[in-house]
């Protein structure tokens, strides 16, 4: 039987992608946190290209990133929860996911699943959400976004 008054977590990294599972990404972290007063972090990586330097200036992707980050931020806070926000380059967003919530000492990374099929109809998890379930020390959540309602009846 789990023990119900300890926190579900203490420090959580959320992945913002831009997209629009960030929102219910967000919205469930916040409402989990919320009872126990848990940490927030989330975190955006931009990708670069490995034709560029790490430390390439990122100004033409930064405005894009700054908006994910506020909009997320701003969604927290009008839920009732302070989160901060953090923009990382790298080369691979798996493992810069997973080397934050570790530089953090995160007990739980939370990452966003857009509901996409590769041709075939096969579910794609992609690279990333692979990496960090194989490579985190914490738990890891996905959240997938709800299907598309057209085909929600198909099967």
């Amino acid at each position: 039987m789990p023990d119900r008054s300890r926190p579900i977590f203490h420090r959580a990294v959320i992945a913002l992608t831009g997209g629009r599972v960030d929102t219910e990404t967000v919205r469930m972290a916040v409402e989990l946190a919320r009872s126990s007063k848990a940490e927030l972090v989330g975190v955006h990586v931009v990708q670069i290209d490995w034709t560029q330097p790490l430390d390439a200036d990122i100004a033409s992707a930064s405005e894009e990133a700054q908006r994910v980050l506020d909009q997320a931020e701003s969604l927290a806070e009008r839920l009732g929860q302070r989160m901060e926000s953090v923009l990382v380059q790298a080369r691979a967003v798996g493992a810069a996911l997973v080397d934050e919530a570790v530089e953090r000492e995160a007990d739980l990374l939370i990452l966003g699943l857009p509901y996409r099929t590769r041709f075939g109809g096969d579910f794609a998890l992609g690279r990333w959400i692979l990496y960090a379930l194989k490579n985190a020390p914490c738990a890891v959540w996905v959240v997938r976004e709800p299907m598309p309602e057209e085909e929600e009846g198909e099967s």
